[in-house]
């Protein structure tokens, strides 16, 4: 099974807590552990230090569940950022799906 959730392009840091909090509540009302939670990333077109620390956010509430996140939709900058950051286990890198 599968929880969604969308990151719009405009993220600041206000919306961290948010975003985690939605992904808490969709992640408890599937009532089991080892859902995945997906993550689309795709309307990011100018990723910054707040999208990462979104994504390890997300990626640390998700595990917290029991679940994990996969994040779907990535360019190459958010990637490259990623990578950058030396985040790509936090992350799962090999879970980083490159955009359409």
């Amino acid at each position: 099974m599968t929880a969604t959730l969308a990151v719009g392009a405009a993220i600041t840091r206000a919306d961290i807590p948010l975003l985690c909090a939605d992904l808490a509540v969709l992640l408890s009302t599937t009532g089991n552990s080892g859902v995945v939670a997906v993550c689309d990333v795709t309307a990011v077109t100018r990723p910054d230090m707040v999208t990462v620390e979104l994504l390890t956010r997300l990626a640390l509430t998700a595990r917290r569940l029991g679940s994990r996140l996969v994040i779907t939709g990535a360019g190459p900058d958010l990637t490259g950022l990623v990578a950058l950051l030396g985040l790509g286990d936090v992350l799962g890198l090999g879970d980083v799906l490159p955009g359409a």
